[in-house]
């Protein structure tokens, strides 16, 4: 995929005083979004902005691009 997590988002969470009992107990984020973020799966943009809020940082903080064509090119099926 080629767009993924630059840092590990519940880790810098956990840095700003959110441990996820705390996102659970505040209803800041429900308990499958937390799991897509161990799972690093891509959680939807309402949840990025609730992100981008509580870390206090911008979506591209979080996410990067990568480009796998590269990869694709040189791997064909």
């Amino acid at each position: 995929m080629p767009v993924k997590y630059k840092i590990d988002v519940l880790a810098a969470l956990k840095t700003a005083g959110y441990s996820t009992y705390k996102l659970r107990r505040e209803k800041l984020l429900g308990e499958s979004v937390i799991q897509q973020l161990r799972d690093e799966a891509l959680v939807s943009w309402p949840n990025m902005g609730r992100l981008c809020h509580l870390l206090n940082c911008q979506p591209g903080d979080i996410l990067e691009y990568e480009d796998d064509s590269a990869e694709s090119a040189s791997n064909p099926e």
